[in-house]
C-alpha cells in the first residue's frame, strides 16, 4: 500500500517537473527569439496554399518599404547659466524686436480732442523658426484736453491665455511642440534656450504648459464627444509614471487614448485621459451613452463594457496572433496551422478595404467567416484534448481564442469595423516614445494637462497640420472665441477653413 502511494507522489511530482521543464523551455525559446530573432509578426508566404485560397491574391503588395531614420546630435559647449535664479526668464538685450502699435482710431481721436501723452510697452519673449526676437506692443496714452475727469485713454491689450505671462503665444507653442512632438524634456529645452542666451527655468515652463493645458481643456472635451458621436471607436491604455511628492517615488498611472470621429477609415482625432489607476469605471465612463462599435484589446474594464447589448466589441485579432507566435513549445503544427489561418484573415482585410463597404462585407461573410468557424471548432478541440503542460504560453492562447469566441465574427457584420485595433497601439506609440525622454509626470494637473495637449499635437501630426502654428493661432483667439463655436478651433475644422481661405 505504502508502495503504491510513494509511486503515486513520484509520477505526480514527476509530471510537475516536466511541466516547469517545458515552461522553462518555453522562457528560453521566447528570450532567444527577443535576442536573436526577427520582431515583426509576420509569418513565412506558403505561396502555393495562398494562390489557391485567394484567387485575387496579386492585388496584394509583396513589398513594404521600411523606412530607417538616422539621428545626428551636433557637439557643442555648454553655455553656463547667467542667470542669478531669481529672475526665471531672461533674455539678452539685443534681441531683435518686432514692433506693433495698438492705436484708438483717429474718429475717437478727433471727436474726444485727445492729446497724446505718451505710451504703454509691453514686451513678450517670442519665437519664430530659427530664431528668437521680442515682441513688442506699443500703446499710445492719451488724455482728454478739456475733460480731465475722463484719466487716460488706450487701447485694449488683447485677451492673452496666460494672463501677464512674459511669453508670446509663439514661444509657448514652441515649448508645446518641443515637449509632446518631439519629445524634449524641460531640461534639454532648459539647454538648448541657453546655447542663445535665453534662460527659462523648467519650473516656468512645468506652470506654462499646466496653464494653457486648463485653458485648452473645453477644446479636449469637445474632442471627445466628436469622437462618441461617430459610431467607431479605438480604445487602448498604457502606464506612465507619476511623481509622488516628497517620497523619491513614482506611481503607476495610465494614459488612455481613443481614436475616432470622422466617419472614414482613418479617423482623425487622438483623445489622451490621464488617470491615476486602471479601474474599469473609467472605460465605463468612455462609452457612457454610446451606441455603436469599438475596438480594443482583452482588458476585463472592455470585456465588462462589451457585455451591453447596445455596444458591439470586435476584439483586437492582432493579440490573438501573437499569443500563438510566443507559444512556441506548444504543438508546432497546429500552431503554424492557426497562424496561416489569421494570415489569411489579415490578406483578405487587405483586399476588403480596397473595395466599397458592400463589396468589403460580401467578402468577409464569404471568405473570412468560414475561416473563423473553422478556427472555433480545431482550438476547441484540441482545449478540450489538453495534451501539453497547462501553465504554457500555447494553452493560454488557445484559452484566450476561446474566452473571445462570441465577438470574434462581429466585425465581419459592419463595414467600417476592423479586423484589429492597430489603429490605436499606433495612437500610443508617440506617447511611448515621450515617456522615455521624460520619465514620468511630475503631479496630477501635469498629467492632465499634458493629456490635452498630447491629444491636440497627436491629432495635428495625424492630420499633416504644423502643431507650432496651430497651436499658436488657437492659444491667441481660444480666450475670445465664442463658446458655441468651439469646434471651429478642433484640428480638422480649423485645418478646412484654413484651405478655404487660402
Amino acid at each position: 500500500m505504502n508502495a503504491t502511494k510513494s509511486l503515486q507522489k513520484y509520477r505526480a511530482e514527476n509530471e510537475q517537473l516536466r511541466e516547469k521543464v517545458a515552461q522553462l523551455n518555453e522562457q528560453i525559446e521566447w528570450f532567444k527569439q527577443q535576442i536573436f530573432g526577427s520582431k515583426s509578426e509576420k509569418i513565412v508566404d506558403d505561396t502555393s496554399q495562398t494562390e489557391l485560397f485567394l484567387p485575387f491574391y496579386e492585388e496584394l503588395s509583396q513589398n513594404e518599404e521600411v523606412t530607417q531614420t538616422e539621428t545626428i546630435v551636433p557637439s557643442h559647449k555648454r553655455r553656463k547659466n547667467k542667470s542669478n535664479g531669481k529672475n526665471k526668464l531672461s533674455f539678452p538685450e539685443d534681441l531683435p524686436i518686432e514692433r506693433n502699435v495698438l492705436d484708438i482710431t483717429d474718429k475717437d481721436k478727433e471727436e474726444q480732442n485727445l492729446v497724446r501723452i505718451g505710451e504703454e510697452v509691453s514686451q513678450k519673449l517670442a519665437y519664430k523658426p530659427g530664431s528668437y526676437f521680442i515682441r513688442e506692443t506699443v500703446r499710445p496714452k492719451y488724455a482728454v484736453s478739456k475733460h480731465e475727469e475722463k484719466g487716460i485713454i488706450i487701447a485694449e491689450l488683447p485677451d492673452s491665455i496666460i494672463p501677464r505671462c512674459r511669453a508670446d503665444e509663439s514661444f509657448l507653442a514652441h515649448i508645446i511642440t518641443r515637449k509632446f512632438a518631439d519629445h524634449l524634456p524641460f531640461y534639454r529645452q532648459n539647454e538648448i534656450c541657453l546655447r542663445d542666451d535665453v534662460f527659462v527655468s523648467r519650473q516656468l515652463m512645468s506652470q506654462w504648459v499646466i496653464q494653457i493645458g486648463q485653458a485648452l481643456k473645453p477644446l479636449h472635451d469637445l474632442m471627445l464627444e466628436e469622437i462618441l458621436k461617430n459610431n467607431n471607436v479605438h480604445i487602448d491604455e498604457t502606464p506612465v509614471s507619476l511623481q509622488i511628492k516628497g517620497k523619491g517615488k513614482t506611481h503607476q498611472a495610465f494614459m488612455w487614448v481613443l481614436v475616432g470621429g470622422g466617419g472614414t477609415s482613418d479617423p482623425p482625432y487622438r483623445y489622451f485621459d490621464f488617470q491615476t489607476n486602471r479601474k474599469h469605471e473609467h472605460a465605463e465612463k468612455y462609452f457612457k451613452g454610446y451606441r455603436g462599435i469599438f475596438h480594443s484589446d482583452k482588458f476585463g474594464g472592455y470585456e465588462s463594457v462589451a457585455k451591453k447589448e447596445d455596444l458591439t466589441w470586435c476584439p483586437c485579432w492582432a493579440h490573438i496572433r501573437r499569443y500563438f507566435l510566443e507559444g512556441m513549445t506548444g504543438d508546432s503544427e497546429f500552431r503554424s496551422w492557426v497562424l496561416r489561418k489569421i494570415k489569411y484573415l489579415f490578406m483578405l482585410e487587405r483586399v476588403a478595404w480596397a473595395r466599397s463597404p458592400e463589396e468589403r462585407l460580401r467578402i468577409r461573410q464569404e471568405k473570412a467567416v468560414p475561416i473563423i468557424d473553422e478556427l472555433i471548432e480545431a482550438i476547441k478541440q484540441k482545449l478540450i484534448e489538453g495534451h501539453f503542460p497547462k501553465r504554457s504560453k500555447f494553452r493560454l492562447a488557445l484559452g484566450y481564442f476561446v474566452s473571445l469566441i462570441p465577438y470574434l465574427k462581429n466585425y465581419t457584420k459592419h463595414p467600417m469595423a476592423r479586423l484589429d485595433n492597430n489603429i490605436a497601439e499606433r495612437a500610443i506609440r508617440p506617447l511611448a516614445i515621450g515617456r522615455k525622454n521624460w520619465l514620468f509626470m511630475g503631479s496630477k494637473n501635469g498629467g492632465e494637462s499634458a493629456a490635452v495637449l498630447i491629444s491636440l499635437v497627436q491629432t495635428c501630426r495625424n492630420l499633416d497640420i504644423n502643431p507650432q502654428e496651430y497651436l499658436e493661432d488657437i492659444m491667441r483667439r481660444i480666450m475670445s472665441h465664442s463658446t458655441h463655436k468651439l469646434h471651429e478651433l478642433l484640428p480638422d475644422n480649423w485645418l478646412a477653413s484654413r484651405q478655404t481661405s487660402q
